[in-house]
This record gives structure tokens, C-alpha cells and sequence, in this order.
């Protein structure tokens, strides 16, 4: 397959176009955003799923209400508009800011001045540039992280967890697009993929992935990592992040703070790949991250899905007892001290220097 086919979001005069991942890897199919409510709806249910591809599917969400208007919409109505998107994913924090970034174009004592297509065209221009941004950065990123290894040809073998490739962004991807990047640099690579229950992404989209780019990968269940550790020479691990505060905790897929745990008793440089929108100054630590919790189906059954209406379209493999109650944290949170370095766009940074970084 080339790598245009990872592509996974097209904005196109029908809608906004995305790679169902709720299907992968049995099927490709797409899903089209006509409206919000759409857009909503494929964040909430992982149609899209990945912080910079949900902060990408919110603002053109966003763009495809305000086209749906013959009369500009009043101030307030633009914000509830805004925030309707933000609560569908609370943890990631990358569409918060571009939703912040947006409304600064229209600050509220000018926007009786903007007129409906000007608010239309510009809030299109600012998705498509956001869109357009992020592939720019993994691209940066991916070569930063290419540099902490050594030179090519050498033997690598990473873990990774959760989906952080081209499937969680506009393209590329953060985590794995280092890996794909070592993968172009030359290196010999295995890499270990986490399988990331309940929702499997690790299992269903990071094989995909690799798979499709050639990469020498095993899929692992959740709890093998520190098996694997203990028995293997394993370089590095490298995840993703959905929100990174000022003390350098970071929130990710749930189990990617047992993992840092493992890689630091068993001295094994653990990474997280972000672009600088992944990094909330706002909040001190990551006790103040909001931690998604998702229905308990996810956990008791296998190939949950649900239609808009909210009704399962497949529900096949039980695996706990009717009834059982079920915990469903999405994310947890690693504490700084556990995280050997971000690889960002703009350079390699230790936790503790984060801030002054950014600047």
C-alpha cells in the first residue's frame, strides 16, 4: 500500500471524509461528516480517534455547522457551537486549543463586524491550516526522534503503545512516526505493539500500520511488557500523549503509566512523542487532567459498536459474566519522573525543562 493510503481525513465538497477506524483491520470503509453532529458523533464512538485527528475532525465539524446558516449566527450561538465539539473528548487537550485558536480570530468585540462568509471562509482556511500544520510537525518530529538513536544500519527493538501513526493524526503520526521515519533512516526494527484493551487500538490499528509499512512487529498482550523487558534488549519505549501538563505528567491511553514503570526498573529510556498543542500550561499536574470514562461494554464485550442513534450494530464475544460491573478509565497519567524525554517538533526536552522550552 503507498502511504497516501494511511491518509486517514479528506475534506471534500461532500463533507469531511474519514477512515472508519471502528472497522479496521476487517474492513476499509469510510464515514462522511455532514454536520456537527456528525463530527460529534465519530469523535465520541472512535470513528477518529487521536488528539490532534479529534482536535482536526472538531474544527471541521465546526466549519460544516457554520455553512449550514443563510444568517450569521449571534456570538453566543458561535460558542455553543464550539462547545458542543469540546465535550464530546475532554481529556485530550489539543481540541481545546485549536477551538481557542479559532475563536481568537473572531474575538468577541469584532465579530458583529464579520459578516457569514467571511466567518465561514476563515474558519475553513484555519482547519485546513491546522490540517496542513500537523502533518509539517510529525515530520519534524519524527526526524528529532530519529537523532536519539544510533547511526543507521543498527538493530532496534522498540515498544509502543496505543495508535500513534497515521491514523491518529493528519498524517505520518507522532510515536510511530519516529519508528516509520527510523524505518526510512535505514534501521532494522522490530517493534512490540501493546494490544491496548478494552478498545484494542494497539492490536487493531498499530499491527495495521505496521503491517502495511513493512515494519518487523509482534503484537503483545497488555500485560506482556514487562515479560518482554526482563527476557529482550528492548531500546526504547515510545508513546504518544493526549495532554501534557506544566510539570511534565502526561495523559495517555490507560496502561501507559505501568509501562513507564516497567521501562524505568528496568532501565529502558521511555518516550513520549508531541507536538507542542499536546503541552497545557494551564494546569500544574496531571491530578488536574480529566480522565475520560467510557461505557463499561468496552471492557465486557469484544466488537462493540454502536450507530448514530446509539444502538449496537455488533456486540459478539462476552467475556465476563452478565451483569459484572466494569471499570473503563480511557487514559491514565505518568508522572514526570518516569519519562525520560518528549520528542517534539522543535527538539528533544526533559520533563523538567518543558516551560522554559516552549517559552
Amino acid at each position: 500500500m503507498k502511504k497516501e493510503n494511511l491518509r486517514p481525513i479528506f475534506w471534500e465538497k461532500e463533507g469531511l471524509k474519514l477512515l472508519d477506524q471502528r472497522q479496521i483491520p476487517g474492513k476499509k470503509e469510510w464515514f462522511t461528516a455532514q454536520n456537527s453532529e456528525d463530527a460529534i458523533f465519530a469523535i465520541k464512538e472512535m470513528v477518529v480517534r487521536g488528539a490532534p485527528a479529534i482536535a482536526i475532525t472538531g474544527l471541521f465539524g465546526a466549519v460544516l455547522e457554520l455553512k449550514k446558516f443563510s444568517q450569521k449566527p449571534d456570538y453566543q450561538e458561535f460558542q455553543t457551537i464550539l462547545s458542543k465539539i469540546l465535550a464530546s473528548r475532554p481529556t485530550a487537550v489539543n481540541l481545546r486549543r485549536a477551538f481557542e485558536e479559532l475563536s481568537s480570530i473572531f474575538p468577541k468585540e469584532e465579530y458583529d463586524k464579520v459578516s457569514l462568509s467571511e466567518l465561514q471562509q476563515k474558519s475553513e482556511e484555519f482547519a485546513i491550516h491546522v490540517f496542513e500544520e500537523d502533518i509539517r510537525n510529525n515530520l519534524a518530529l519524527a526526524k528529532n526522534g530519529v537523532g536519539l538513536f544510533p547511526p543507521s544500519p543498527s538493530k532496534l527493538k522498540i515498544i509502543t503503545h496505543c495508535n500513534t501513526g497515521a491514523l491518529a493524526t493528519a498524517g505520518h503520526g507522532t510515536a510511530l512516526g519516529v519508528i516509520r521515519s527510523l524505518k526510512e533512516a535505514g534501521h532494522d526494527l522490530t517493534v512490540y505493539a501493546d494490544e491496548t484493551r478494552p478498545y484494542l487500538q494497539g492490536a487493531r490499528l498499530t499491527a495495521w500500520e505496521l503491517m502495511e509499512e513493512g515494519i518487523e512487529n509482534y503484537l503483545i498482550t497488555d500485560s506482556m511488557a514487562g515479560w518482554l523487558m526482563s527476557s529482550q534488549k528492548i531500546d526504547a519505549v515510545i508513546v504518544g500523549v493526549d495532554r501534557v501538563a506544566a510539570n511534565g505528567d502526561s495523559a495517555n491511553k490507560i496502561g501507559t503509566y505501568p509501562l513507564a514503570v516497567l521501562a524505568k526498573h528496568h532501565g529502558i529510556p521511555f518516550y513520549i512523542a508531541a507536538t507542542e498543542k499536546s503541552f497545557d500550561f494551564k494546569i500544574a499536574d496531571g491530578s488536574q487532567i480529566p480522565i475520560e470514562m467510557r461505557t463499561q461494554d468496552e471492557v465486557t464485550r469484544l466488537n462493540f459498536l454502536k450507530n448514530e442513534k446509539g444502538e449496537a450494530i455488533l456486540s459478539e464475544g462476552v467475556i465476563a459474566p452478565v451483569g459484572v460491573k466494569a471499570l473503563n478509565p480511557s487514559f491514565d497519567v505518568t508522572p514526570a519522573n518516569l519519562i525520560k524525554a518528549f520528542i517534539t517538533e522543535k527538539g528533544i526536552v526533559p520533563p523538567d525543562k518543558i516551560r522554559e522550552f516552549f517559552g
